[in-house]
């Protein structure tokens, strides 16, 4: 296994880590006992990843660090829209 396949696989998981929550956010309409922080922190995070991984041409990087952002954009949608009709 190359370097880039493990990062691709730690990407990977650490990616579909959030997948279980917005999949539970959309189905249940609810997100009040979500914290609207913890995302917020981990997108911020997530993008200066993201702009790492692109300086330095990082194919796992880019990838698992998109994938993640466009899940905690979802589940942040999610929580202002949610938490609106509450």
């Amino acid at each position: 296994m190359t370097a880039t396949h493990l990062g691709l696989v730690a990407g990977l998981l650490t990616s579909i880590a959030v997948v279980p929550q917005v999949m539970r956010t959309w189905r249940t309409k609810h997100a009040r006992d979500l914290s609207i922080w913890q995302p917020l922190l981990l997108v911020a995070g997530m993008l200066l990843w993201l702009i790492y991984g692109i300086m330095i041409g990082d194919t796992p990087l880019i990838a698992a660090n998109s994938f993640s952002l466009l899940c905690y954009f979802l589940l942040i949608g999610m929580k202002l829209v949610y938490d609106r009709r509450s």
